[in-house]
């Protein structure tokens, strides 16, 4: 699960399900990486506000991968550790599209309810 990094807040970000996947994916569109650098990359692009735990980025990773949406290869880091190296495919490609248009259709949704109606009604 994604929680803020801060301890100011108190309760984990709970985010809709499949977001850490649609993450991931997006992480990767930028280049193969090894899950640490995922999880780094998601922190820092979130403006530290997202931090991904090992506990959920290595299952959500597994699972990409079973789903054809994500490869792996083991190899070295700049530090000289062995590090599996993941890398999105083509079908992750348009999942990352589907997913991109499904979170764009639900934060306008969402933005709709929580913003008050231009019509007055409500």
């Amino acid at each position: 699960m994604l929680k803020p990094k801060k301890e100011v807040y108190q309760n984990r970000i709970e985010l809709l399900q499949g977001t850490l996947d649609m993450l991931v994916l997006q992480t990767l569109q930028w280049g193969p990486q090894h899950g640490y650098a995922i999880s780094q990359s998601i922190r820092g692009r979130s403006g530290e506000v997202l931090q991904v735990e090992t506990g959920s980025l290595y299952p959500a990773l597994h699972r990409l991968e079973k789903q054809g949406w994500v490869t792996s290869q083991w190899k070295q880091t700049e530090s000289n550790q062995r590090a599996k190296f993941y890398r999105l495919t083509s079908a992750g490609k348009r999942q990352l599209l589907s997913q991109q248009a499904r979170w764009s259709q639900i934060v306008s949704a969402i933005a709709g309810i929580m913003s008050p109606a231009a019509s007055g009604s409500g």
